[in-house]
């Protein structure tokens, strides 16, 4: 016959390929407790018309690890397995008894033996899940639906991961008692599993807090090698560190290892100088490695223990040498239940259920009932009875409110107790409410509780602290706690405690609370706005992408552009008198370097770099002179030429094309040299500038020489203010077209400009300083293209008949 398998609610069997191969593990074992009287049906079951399911160990398959330490095995963990499924049973009897919650409901139950594996109590979590017999529910087709509504269950935490995985899918709730590992209240893992225990997420840190309070800053770690030894611990460390305390070993032991791992545990126990002893350990683990340490009569340290071992009767019955004197911990709130340990001590339900089991019971016990007070009478599992106790009563509550119960229930109401569960909130009937975070963890309550001897054997379990996660903590202090980014000035005349919190100053931060001072960042670095972290500066520099970079770019090509037009225009009537006149070799060389000084302003804008610093300076120093100097040819073009009409004057044979030629060229060789030497001595170069804004850097051009770059600049305005005065001498000299008048109205303009620029751009900030040079040079470029040539196109296109020699000569009178 094929397989089958019952899928849950929703699902499809692919999701359930992963449990089917667990299962088929778990079904091919050889458990041990086969041998030791386990069986395959439920150990505890009755019938009712809303089933729970139970899983617990009620044998231990790791008990032969006992003959290998030569000691008597523990009473079988039949007795504390029996007594978790007894407090299960006593509070079904309750809510079955009683007319206020589930009237008229009877709550039955199966529940199994997982024989302290995580293998069995996967299988047997199917089984549940199937609400079918373990066997049926791997080798047949499901006969029925699943009917158990709920898991309580398991004990550790590893065996509730495994069955929190396996019936996830199906929606089925798991309530553990015991199960205290953070990291099952990951929801997404594990959406279905909840606890009535608090998560280990605060012991590991309350712990530590302990270890601090007392003083202790060296300290061992041991821990069980499982989920909740490990999670559990490496929060303890972390929280640990926090606080200033240092672990000088972390080590883990599992109660299935061999001898020789176990001693040399007890090695580095004796080798290390700290005498605190921090154990996240759970009891069997603990009980191994007890007996061990007897054998070595390890005594004289201070263990630190968490709530699994802590309060456990029989651990502390096995300390026959005392090793454990003195021990603290965090244990879970001692409860008392009205009622609930007369009837686990009242084993005749036992009897009636299961009659190998009730044989095994009273084997177990009566063999280690050596004296009056042992882990079965005691009761040092009340806390942990009334877990089982408080997560039956979530269930019937939840129940309660899904089948609409007032003075009857509606028994047609389909369960699904998945979401409703973990919305329960009670009161139980001692007084204690009952409910769970989103997480499905309770609220955090613990007992600080040292063992203390007594004068007839024993060890008491005396409470000497408690501990609330959820009351706030009374806060008592003269200043605040300073946060980041401010720091402590001690208030005047008052004690230490007292102290302002003044905000760190720009530039500086303090990334710790309560920092006495405040570290000043990188100086490419710059505080931000809470003061507590450094950030990069923003680098500054004139871009093409803003909008002032980009108005200058179209100034400088559009002056480019008309400069262009007017040389096309000048070549096209190169012919004519208005062009020949005052030379007009003259006027092409003018014409293409004020194309290079509109170009030149390019070289400003951008990222400062090694050629562009020294291109910029001598490219505009160079082609102004060179502009200059053809302006200053001109204009003495123009006196000499109304010199050569005095009687007997020579004077244009000395101040011929060549001599003009010459005359350029050797004011533009003397700019030339300036700037060989410039560059050759300390040339301009690339500078992050620091001091013009704090939270910026100014990406600028170093000059390298000031007298270099003044030197240049000094040049160009004698040359300028020489062309202005030799235009100023000939401005009314005759004639109908006097480009000396034109060219002092440039020259006035070009050295105004100039004058301005040197207190703008000394006062001007960062890039701002190399927009007010780009306009410098544009504004005066504009004026000697406008006022020296303007005039002639106009004349040229636009009055044509104007361009003659005798209209220029001034012989005769222009014709309207």
């Amino acid at each position: 016959m094929t397989s089958q398998w019952c899928t849950p609610r929703g699902q499809s069997l692919l999701g359930l390929l992963e449990l089917l191969l667990l299962a088929s593990f778990c079904q091919n074992e050889e458990l041990v407790c086969r041998q030791i009287g386990a069986v395959e049906r439920p150990q505890l079951s009755k019938d009712g018309d809303i089933l729970l399911g139970g899983i617990f160990s009620f044998h231990s398959k790791w008990k032969d690890k006992w003959n290998t330490y030569k000691q008597k095995p523990p009473p079988l963990q039949c007795t504390r397995g029996f007594q978790f499924a007894q407090a299960m049973l006593f509070a079904i009897d309750e809510i079955n008894n009683s007319t206020n919650l589930l009237p008229g409901i009877l709550l039955g139950y199966k529940i199994y033996d997982a024989c302290a594996s995580i293998a069995r109590s996967v299988r047997v979590a199917l089984a549940l899940a199937n609400g079918n017999q373990v066997e049926s529910s791997l080798k047949g087709p499901c006969p029925k639906p699943a009917q158990v509504q709920a898991i309580m269950g398991e004990t550790a935490s590893s065996p509730c991961m495994a069955i929190a995985t396996v019936i996830g899918p199906f929606h089925i709730p798991l309530i553990s008692h015991f199960a205290t590992c953070a990291c099952l209240s990951d929801k997404n893992k594990y959406p279905s599993f909840l606890r009535t225990i608090p998560s280990d997420h605060y012991q590991s840190r309350a712990l530590a807090q302990l270890v601090k309070y007392f003083g202790w800053t060296w300290v061992g770690a041991i821990r069980t090698n499982d989920d909740y030894g490990n999670n559990g611990m490496a929060t303890f460390i972390e929280t640990a560190e926090e606080l200033g305390i240092c672990v000088e070993y972390s080590v883990a032991v599992f109660r299935t290892d061999p001898l020789d791992k176990i001693r040399q545990i007890i090695d580095i126990i004796k080798a290390s100088t700290s005498r605190v002893i921090v154990a996240f350990m759970a009891n069997k683990d603990m009980d191994v490695l007890l007996s061990e340490m007897s054998q070595h009569n390890l005594t004289g340290y201070q263990w630190v223990g968490s709530e699994s071992w802590i309060s456990d009767s029989h651990t502390a019955a096995m300390d026959v040498h005392h090793i454990l004197d003195g021990a603290v911990g965090l244990s879970i709130p001692k409860a008392h239940v009205t009622g609930m340990k007369e009837f686990i001590l009242d084993v005749k339900q036992l009897n009636s259920s299961s009659k190998e089991l009730f044989r095994e019971f009273w084997e177990a016990l009566f063999d280690y009932l050596a004296g009056v007070k042992n882990s079965f009478t005691y009761m040092s599992l009340m806390p942990i009875f009334y877990n089982i106790y408080k997560g039956v009563y979530a269930v019937a509550h939840a129940l309660h409110d899904i089948l609409s119960c007032n003075n009857t229930c509606n028994k047609t109401t389909e369960l699904d107790p998945f979401m409703r569960i973990q919305r329960s909130q009670f009161k139980t009937k001692e007084g204690d409410e009952v409910y769970f975070n989103e997480n499905g963890d309770p609220p955090a309550k613990y007992e600080i509780i040292n063992w203390q001897p007594t004068e007839n054997g024993f060890m008491d379990f005396v409470t000497v602290g408690l501990y609330d996660a959820s009351l706030p903590v009374p806060v008592s202090v003269c200043s605040e706690k300073c946060p980041p980014g401010t720091r402590k000035v001690l208030q005047k005349g008052k004690p230490v405690c007292c102290y302002d919190c003044l905000r760190c100053a720009d530039g500086e931060i303090s990334n710790n609370t309560d920092s006495i001072s405040c570290v000043r960042c990188h100086s490419e670095f710059w505080s931000n706005e809470r003061r507590d972290a450094c950030i990069k500066k923003k680098e500054e520099f004139l871009s093409y992408e803003e909008m002032m970079g980009a108005l200058l770019t179209a100034a400088s090509l559009l002056g480019t552009c008309l400069t262009a037009v007017v040389m096309f225009i000048f070549f096209r009537y190169r012919q004519t008198p208005i062009v020949r006149a005052n030379n007009s070799e003259l006027s092409f060389l003018l014409l293409f370097s004020l194309t290079l000084c509109f170009l030149c302003s390019l070289t400003f804008i951008g990222r400062p770099s090694g050629w562009s610093c020294m291109l910029r300076h001598t490219a505009f120093g160079i082609t102004f002179v060179l502009c200059i100097s053809c302006v200053l040819g001109k204009t003495m073009v123009v006196l000499m030429a109304f010199r050569a009409t005095l009687p007997g004057s020579n004077v244009m044979k000395w101040f011929g094309p060549a001599q003009q030629r010459l005359c350029v060229l050797g004011f533009t060789l003397i700019q030339v040299i300036i700037c060989i030497l410039w560059l050759s001595i300390s040339p301009p170069s690339p500078n992050k500038n620091f001091d013009v804004a704090k939270d910026r850097i100014i990406l600028e051009c170093a000059l390298g020489s000031a007298v270099g770059f003044w030197s240049v600049l000094g040049y160009i305005g004698l040359l300028a203010m020489f062309c202005f005065i030799l235009a100023f001498l000939a401005r009314k000299l005759p004639d109908n077209f006097n480009e000396a008048k034109f060219i002092t109205f440039s020259m006035l303009i070009f050295c105004a400009v100039w004058v301005t620029f040197i207190p703008a751009y000394v006062s001007s900030p960062g890039k701002f300083s190399v927009a007010v040079e780009i306009f410098a040079i544009l504004s005066s470029s504009f004026g000697l293209l406008i006022c020296i040539f303007i005039p002639k196109c106009y004349i040229i296109l636009l009055k044509p008949e104007r361009n003659t020699r005798r209209n220029l000569m001034g012989k005769e009178a222009p014709t309207h």
